[in-house]
């Protein structure tokens, strides 16, 4: 795992450096056209080239900082700075955007008469293929390395190309006819970065702030622990993330009620070494639930409470299920859906199982629908 973090790390950083070189010669090529043929559009274009290679200096920090080792005041690693990297990322590609939007407004109220040499243009419709396939290089290396920030970087370029490729035209129309249409054409174009500029932000604040988990990882960390002979089921699985490939989790196992402490403890740890061995998932924890072997009536009362939380769409699992005949104390945990206040499916559960049972001493735990 940590080979493959290492790998990761030099993938990102020596596809941000390819970035850096190959914007920062863009950008002065598309400056000195610019400022030599009184464009704005060729002049914003240079900004946004710098703006790139900016990221990818982000990135590059990002990433170092993120493969720090973990002290007293970070145990879990700093992982997370990786978003923050992107967020900037995502916040440059907004301003780039709304910075262009300005200016092409302010270029449709004070319109300046704009003149295109042939090295000028050769020099933009160079820069599309040259974006373009920068773009689709440093995306496709994001997603390999799951590098939010190489992601948004990727997506940058690929509308620099767009927004190169829109002043072309708009060159090309003005030679033609006399009409210019590149102010018109770079506010349609600065709407555009800025959209995708909102979304980048809005998928890097999801990261931040705490995402459903893959369902994909959830189902296999699942199945391979109920592969265990002695395990009936898993359970309550939350997973943290700390950053792309730092993943801590917690899970309840439901095993019989006749296992003892070495038992169980033998279990788990082979669990948590066969997780992170499949998955890269720690296991920072592995509860456990007890089910009823011993009592026939156990099994009865079972089968009751649960086709009675069942009835209920709302009520999407219920698991942990154990009871004392003899002490007449029965306990339960329910996996409620987003469909009902929690406290008011609680209530109703609570108030149907004592009717059912009044002689019993009824406790039932919430769940919430996690990673399925």
């Amino acid at each position: 795992m940590e080979q493959e973090k290492t790998s990761r790390n030099r993938v990102i950083i020596r596809t941000s450096m390819i970035g850096i070189l190959v914007n920062l010669f863009l950008a002065g090529f598309k400056a000195a056209v610019g400022l030599l043929s009184h464009s704005i559009a060729v002049t914003l274009d240079a900004v946004n080239n710098l703006s790139d290679a900016l990221s990818s200096v982000i990135t590059i920090v990002g990433t170092k900082l993120a493969s720090k080792q973990p002290d007293r005041e970070h145990p879990l690693g700093h992982g997370r700075i990786e978003y923050l990297s992107a967020l900037l990322v995502s916040a440059i590609v907004l301003y780039a955007g709304a910075t262009s939007l300005v200016e092409s407004i302010k270029k449709i109220i004070w319109p300046e008469k704009a003149s295109y040499s042939m090295v000028s243009l050769v020099i933009i419709a160079v820069a599309i293929p040259t974006k373009l396939i920068l773009g689709s290089y440093v995306s496709a290396k994001g997603r390999q390395a799951d590098s939010g920030a190489l992601e948004a970087s990727g997506a940058d370029a690929r509308f620099d190309a767009i927004l190169s490729a829109s002043v072309l035209a708009s060159a090309l129309v003005y030679l033609a006819s006399g009409l210019s249409l590149e102010a018109y054409v770079g506010a349609v174009i600065a709407v555009v970065i800025i959209k995708a500029g909102l979304e980048m932000m809005t998928e890097t604040l999801d990261d931040i702030l705490g995402r459903r988990a893959d369902p994909e990882i959830s189902q296999k960390i699942k199945q391979l622990i109920s592969e265990e002979p002695e395990v009936r089921g898993a359970y309550d699985l939350f997973i943290n993330n700390y950053g792309p490939g730092r993943e801590y989790a917690s899970v309840h196992v439901e095993l019989r009620d006749t296992m003892s402490v070495e038992e169980v403890d033998i279990l788990t740890r082979r669990i948590e070494a066969k997780v992170y061995n499949a998955t890269g998932v720690v296991l920072t924890g592995v509860g456990v639930y007890s089910y009823n072997t011993k009592d026939d009536l156990a099994g009865e009362i079972r089968n009751q409470v649960q086709e009675l939380v069942l009835s209920h769409n709302w009520a999407l699992q219920l698991h942990g299920f154990y009871v004392d005949t003899k002490e007449k104390k029965l306990r339960f945990d329910v996996v409620f859906s987003f469909d009902i206040p929690m406290k008011e499916g609680l209530r109703i559960l609570l108030d149907e199982t004592e009717r059912a049972f009044p002689e019993y001493a009824v406790q039932i735990t919430p769940d919430v629908d996690l990673t399925d």
